[in-house]
């Protein structure tokens, strides 16, 4: 679609070519069901299946969530004020999540270049699966993708903001519970990137992390 964002940055308004393009593509993935060899993939920087001993993928995530942070927790601590009540209280969060919803592909990681499409802007292909594929609630495909469409330009947060009403009204998703999944992808993936504080992913999550809502 276009370059990423710490590359070339969006424009202030989102255009609706991009955002139709995004919901096309985020229904498409809500649409294809989660399988049993989807739950046994093994997100970026982890060290077992995501699913493993778990039947929910709120759980699952939960637990991943805390084995991120014992990773490098420290680097993350010294950004982030009162790193342990905002991880505990994520960590409660998504273990009081309803169950029983639907269970679909997880690509994880829809950036722009990572959606290609046509002239008309239709998408036509959806790349570079594996960075956090796995089996999940598709409302957190939604609150990923509202919050990594433009992680650094200048209206990023404006952005992010704007697309999770978006994806609130069109799939009917809570918004606390979308903003709860983009703190749990922030302290799952925040040293994936580099084993210090120094690159912008990190910087970018702990800013997830420090900002309200």
């Amino acid at each position: 679609m276009r370059a990423d964002s710490a590359v070339v940055a969006p424009g202030r308004e989102l255009a609706a070519r991009d955002t139709d393009a995004l919901l096309t593509v985020l229904r498409g993935l809500a649409a294809v069901p989660g399988t049993e060899v989807m739950r046994r993939l093994v997100v970026q920087g982890d060290d077992r299946a995501l699913w493993e001993g778990h039947a929910r993928f709120p759980d699952a995530l939960a637990d991943l969530v805390l084995r991120a942070v014992r990773r490098r927790g420290g680097l993350l601590a010294a950004r982030v004020p009162d790193l342990a009540g905002i991880v505990r209280a994520t960590v409660d969060s998504l273990r009081a999540l309803p169950g029983g919803g639907p269970v679909s592909v997880v690509h994880g990681d829809l950036v722009p270049p990572n959606i290609h499409v046509d002239d008309a802007g239709a998408p036509t292909a959806v790349l570079d699966f594996g960075f956090f594929t796995t089996a999940g609630d598709p409302a957190f495909e939604a609150a990923v993708a509202a919050a990594v469409w433009d992680m650094y330009g200048p209206y990023a947060e404006r952005h992010t903001a704007a697309l999770t009403r978006l994806f609130a009204e069109e799939f009917r998703y809570s918004a606390e519970t979308l903003v709860l999944y983009r703190r749990a992808y922030a302290l799952a993936t925040y040293d994936l990137f580099s084993s210090d504080s120094g690159d912008g992913h990190f910087r970018w999550c702990a800013g997830v992390l420090t900002r309200p809502g």
